[in-house]
């Protein structure tokens, strides 16, 4: 059986791609920060599919964490087939009102941490002459809003390239690239949606659904759906300053309670 690895795979995508992968028969590791959390979530996991799922704690804000899934990435007695880099979260305001600090966890866990798993990955991937590595970025990277966009547009800008180099050796290097999705994204980072028109809305088993076939497929970049799809190839030629109003009031205002 093919093994998985899920960082964030306790909620929200994370957790849509660790059921539709133990569904389908793959053995799992998943990763986050709260223990008691990913422990039920193994365990259920287990109960529906009969999959084996290991439950690998760590907070990969710290050097330790990640080390800790550097470790279980290059088990060459345990292989993993497929690593989907998915933690990760937004910051309110822009770089003028965000503290250096905050930017910059923000920063590793989308950009550092990622590489590092990637790397560590694609070695012994390379070695067997298989594997897939995945990068959850967002359709933001391909519109103006702030340091957010600019990490997820650098996932896809690694995907792109990796795969190039990757695909001679039976691996391929994935992006992802959801729009709006319902989540528990918006609610942690408490920001309104009320902005946001109801046809923008995706659900997460029909994303996954089909991000999951674009992987299997091997592409560089999925961006799922045709909606999606039309407004990556319209971006192009809008002017930033269009993009950027459009973005911030539908997705940037705080929100209540």
């Amino acid at each position: 059986m093919p093994t998985a690895l899920i960082t964030g795979a306790t909620a929200g995508i994370g957790a849509e791609f660790a059921r539709q992968l133990a569904a389908r028969g793959d053995d799992l590791v998943i990763v986050a920060r709260d223990a008691d959390r990913l422990a039920r979530t193994a365990a259920e996991l287990q109960h529906a599919h009969g999959v084996h799922v290991e439950a690998l704690p760590a907070d990969l804000l710290t050097d330790d964490g990640v080390a800790v899934v550097e470790r279980r990435l290059a088990e060459a007695n345990r292989p993993i087939d497929l690593l989907i880099n998915n933690a990760g979260y937004g910051l309110r305001g822009d770089v003028l009102s965000t503290a250096l600090d905050d930017e910059l966890d923000h920063l590793a866990i989308h950009v550092t941490v990622p590489l590092r798993l990637a790397h560590t990955a694609l070695g012994g991937m390379v070695q067997r002459g298989r594997g897939r590595v995945v990068m959850i970025s967002s359709v933001a990277a391909y519109t103006p809003l702030g340091t957010y966009s600019a990490a997820k547009a650098w996932g896809v800008s690694f995907a792109r390239g990796a795969n190039l180099v990757t695909r001679a050796h039976g691996v391929t290097v994935t992006a992802v690239c959801p729009g709006f999705t319902r989540t528990e994204f918006h609610d942690r980072m408490r920001v309104s949606t009320r902005g946001i028109p109801a046809m923008l809305w995706l659900e997460a088993p029909r994303l996954v659904r089909l991000a999951l076939r674009g992987i299997d497929r091997g592409r560089a970049v999925v961006v799922p759906t045709l909606r999606y799809r039309f407004i990556v190839a319209l971006s192009g030629l809008v002017p930033d300053s269009l993009l950027g109003r459009f973005s911030f009031a539908s997705a940037s205002r705080p929100g209540e309670g």
